[in-house]
């Protein structure tokens, strides 16, 4: 599967909210609940913060898809 680019809309963007967005996750719940599990990894590391701030240039990881964080235009 291709990379997603999530562009921001402001400074950041929410992990379990950056899941329900790109379709990796149905719902935040779901999303929460793959973050607990340490199913998600951010720049390469574990991150079991289900509300951590992704900012640009951030990249994050699950289930072999890779989303990368862009900044605002």
């Amino acid at each position: 599967m291709p990379d997603i680019d999530l562009q921001l809309r402001g400074e950041f963007i929410e992990l379990d909210k950056l899941l329900k967005a790109t379709g990796l996750a149905d719902s935040g719940g779901q999303a929460r609940a793959l973050i607990a599990a340490g199913e998600v990894r951010v720049d390469g590391q574990v991150e079991l913060r289900k509300t951590a701030k992704m900012r640009a240039g951030q990249v994050v990881d699950y289930g072999g898809q890779r989303v990368r964080v862009v900044a605002p235009a």
